[in-house]
């Protein structure tokens, strides 16, 4: 017979008090917005029905918030890990964009050309960001065979993330993925090296009805994914 999948409904927190600011504030301990509030609302109602085991979260108060919006409707305890948090961004922390390429303009150009091994000062790279996150996420995989779990995390983290899984090129990352504030992305996971990426950086649950959660896909599959398993 075939084992279950491990589905992980990987979050986004909601938009923040400083998002519209374009400032750095990954290690910053910023609240949700309203309007963040309402995102998560919302897509706690369109994941209401799916049966969650467990939900997992950045110790971040933004992610940490939007956490514990997600969970109620499951009646759960949000469980915290560190190393789910946001990148630092060492001594650009809450500055803006703009600033950055004026106070360090050498820093800033050299983060854009390869902001994976790349660190400002003080900072975290992309890669110090991947070594300490997938590991965890890899071990909630093996934790929870065959069942639904949450996880809210941050735009780098969740893009670097999805990168490793899906064999991307971890430097391009911020040029090839994106995540919109409180957006759903689902991965599956037939074993914990192997991922399928079956929804990313939806957002439809800004609306008053979100679109449908798609099933886990299971035809016309590589056939590491749709191999029959003997127990």
């Amino acid at each position: 017979m075939k084992t279950a999948a491990t589905r992980v409904f990987m979050v986004r927190h909601g938009a923040t008090v400083v998002s519209a600011e374009d400032r750095f504030a990954g290690a910053t301990d910023v609240e949700l917005s309203d309007q963040g509030r309402e995102q998560a609302q919302r897509l706690a109602e369109r994941l209401s029905r799916e049966k969650i085991a467990s939900v997992y979260a950045s110790p971040l108060g933004r992610a940490l918030e939007r956490a514990k919006i997600l969970a109620a409707p499951h009646n759960l305890e949000v469980q915290t890990r560190d190393a789910l948090r946001e990148i630092s961004h060492g001594h650009w922390e809450r500055m803006t964009r703009r600033e950055v390429e004026e106070k360090f303009p050498d820093e800033a150009a050299e983060w854009g050309k390869d902001p994976y091994t790349f660190a400002p000062k003080d900072g975290e790279s992309g890669l110090a960001v991947t070594a300490r996150a997938l590991p965890v996420l890899i071990e909630l995989v093996r934790n929870h065979p065959g069942e639904n779990i949450l996880v809210v995390s941050h735009k780098a983290t969740i893009r670097l993330l999805l990168s490793s899984l899906l064999g991307f090129d971890p430097r391009r990352y911020r040029d090839n993925l994106d995540q919109k504030p409180a957006a759903l992305n689902i991965v599956d996971f037939r074993d914990a090296m192997r991922a399928r990426l079956t929804l990313f950086n939806d957002t439809s649950h800004y609306s008053e009805t979100g679109s449908a959660i798609p099933a886990i896909p299971e035809a016309r599959l590589s056939k590491w994914w749709s191999r029959v398993q003997t127990q």
